[in-house]
């Protein structure tokens, strides 16, 4: 899930559950209307490639290296703002259909969250 700097789902992609989000957020950065100011992401998408795509965007990632890597400037006062992005995934779980997921198809359960991000979006 890809969020603006309000707080709102811009863009949001289904993963399999095995595998890792990474290779969904450069197409997920794609869908975005404008240039970032600063990508903030958690310490999972700490990867060197994605690092570079961020700052091939004109954006300055905000993103903390894992323990085995060598230090990257992550200013605080931007990474601490990921909480928007963490409630924001919150939100929509409060819905008891995309909490339990009980939709057995993948594009079912894209509706059901499209729906939830409408309702969020006509909330706030």
């Amino acid at each position: 899930m890809i969020a603006g700097s309000d707080g709102r789902a811009v863009a949001f992609a289904l993963a399999p559950g095995q595998a890792h989000e990474l290779p969904h957020a450069v197409p997920l950065l794609a869908r975005l209307p404008g240039v970032p100011v600063w990508v903030v992401a958690d310490r999972g998408y700490s990867s060197h490639a994605f690092r570079q795509h961020v700052w091939d965007l004109g954006a300055r990632p905000a993103i903390p290296t894992r323990r085995d890597e060598a230090p990257v400037a992550c200013p605080a006062p931007i990474y601490n703002n990921r909480n928007r992005v963490e409630r924001l995934w919150a939100r929509p779980k409060e819905r008891r259909a995309v909490a339990t997921r009980y939709e057995k198809t993948a594009a079912s359960f894209l509706g059901v969250l499209c729906l939830a991000a409408t309702a969020d979006w006509l909330r706030r």
